[in-house]
């Protein structure tokens, strides 16, 4: 019997024909346009436009670069492998299962309660005489886990083109509504670091866009069917689409903030509440049909967002579960985990479901009590840690033996994660520097 490389080819076969890259194939990237773009990250933009104008125009674009980098990688490993991604971490060691677990458990408890609290403030701002914000916030959730819960890949990925159509052409009129400065715009393209910015530089480079659904990337490239080699083609293309849609969106928000906010030194909240803010200033100049619209692109951004993540790592749990079962016998199932995933079998699963109940109901705990402060710290520390650990574990598999010779990294992939890795290291010494420590002793 010939010898399976775990990528759909057999030994001593000819290298397999890839298919022609075609937009009637786009779906994963469109997934993880509307899910990696946040409310958070469009505020983040928004503000380095206020501050600073157009001058850091090009950081946004280097960082859509990076991100393109870092999905490719995800995608291109369960393709030429046939494994999951976190069968690849399996095989680096036990340490990256007691860290998956740690994070998925904390960061779930606490980001839940952050996106229901995110899709909740555009809805309080449209309807102020309506329910209070933690109605809403709780509504959302419910909203997300039955939306999830009863439906399965293909249509969670209509849903979510939906949400990608509205935050691309709200977010677009409004930018094209405030008269961008072209030259300026351009100017920005050239590198340049006015004095204060290097943090938000590198915020804007690594912040953007990047966030665990990465990593659920290529669950939702296996969920679409493509669950070979042959689809790699197809799946640059549509790699490079999300990332040159969610590009758009921050040019678009920088824009905004550099015309409207930066041009009058209007200052804004941080975090969610900012986008709330910004509706106020579009009301004032532009009228109340604007202001709801930009506020309708708000709520899309953030709903998209937990739809997303209900979905994206309610199936990288799934799939952690389903390892450590075999690992320890107690699975008889003996089936290839990534064709499972393309059959939808992990979306039927009881870790899915259970993760799925987990991101929508104790968080709503945290929505009528103050977030532990200890939880709080733990949250920042592990989510600091996982692009950095997603960076560096993707440039260890794609260069060894655990990835079939053809389809490992060539010099471009290398340099671009170890940018990234190096990056991300930057950023995670950065925000953990950040965290209020004082507030544990």
């Amino acid at each position: 019997m010939a010898e399976s490389t775990g990528s759909g080819i057999t030994a001593g076969e000819a290298e397999p024909r890839l298919r022609k890259a075609s937009w009637k194939y786009v779906g994963p990237g469109i997934v993880v346009a509307a899910t990696g773009v946040g409310a958070g990250d469009l505020v983040a933009t928004l503000i380095a436009g206020s501050k600073f104008g157009y001058t850091l125009l090009w950081a946004a674009i280097i960082g859509c670069l990076v991100k393109i980098s870092l999905a490719e990688a995800t995608g291109r490993w369960h393709l030429a492998t046939g494994r999951t991604l976190f069968e690849g971490w399996r095989s680096l060691g036990q340490w990256t299962t007691y860290y998956f677990a740690v994070y998925v458990v904390i960061w779930g408890f606490v980001y839940g309660a952050t996106a229901m609290s995110s899709s909740a403030l555009p809805l309080v701002a449209l309807f102020p005489d309506g329910p209070s914000l933690k109605t809403w916030a709780v509504l959302c959730g419910l909203l997300g886990l039955a939306f999830v819960w009863f439906n399965r890949y293909a249509v969670f990925e209509k849903a979510m083109t939906v949400v990608i159509g509205m935050k691309f052409l709200i977010v677009v009129y409004v930018a094209i509504r405030v008269a961008p400065d072209l030259g300026n715009a351009f100017a920005g393209l050239v590198p340049a670091l006015p004095d204060g910015s290097l943090l938000y530089t590198l915020g804007l480079i690594g912040g953007v866009g990047g966030t665990i659904t990465m990593a659920a990337y290529g669950y939702w490239v296996n969920s679409k069917g493509w669950t070979d080699i042959t689809w790699l083609k197809v799946m640059r293309l549509d790699n490079r689409v999300a990332y040159i849609t969610t590009g758009i969106f921050v040019v678009a928000m920088m824009i905004i903030g550099a015309e409207l906010l930066h041009s009058t030194n209007i200052a804004l909240n941080s975090g969610d509440k900012g986008l709330v803010d910004l509706g106020k200033v579009l009301e004032d100049k532009f009228g109340a049909v604007t202001a709801d619209l930009f506020l309708i692109g708000f709520f899309a951004t953030s709903f998209g967002a937990l739809m997303g993540v209900w979905h994206g790592v309610s199936l990288m749990f799934a799939d952690f579960v389903e390892r450590l079962r075999r690992e320890r016998g107690a699975s008889a199932d003996g089936g290839d985990m990534v064709e499972e995933v393309a059959a939808g079998k992990r979306e039927k699963s009881v870790p899915f479901r259970a993760y799925l109940l987990w991101l929508t109901f104790p968080p709503m705990g945290l929505l009528f009590l103050d977030e532990p402060f200890g939880l709080v710290i733990a949250y920042g520390v592990l989510g600091a840690f996982f692009m950095p650990f997603l960076a560096l574990t993707l440039l260890w598999l794609l260069n060894t033996s655990r990835t079939p010779g053809q389809w490992r990294n060539g010099w471009l992939s290398n340099v671009m994660l170890a940018a990234a890795g190096l990056l991300f290291l930057v950023l995670c010494v950065k925000q953990i520097i950040d965290l209020d420590w004082g507030g544990i002793f």
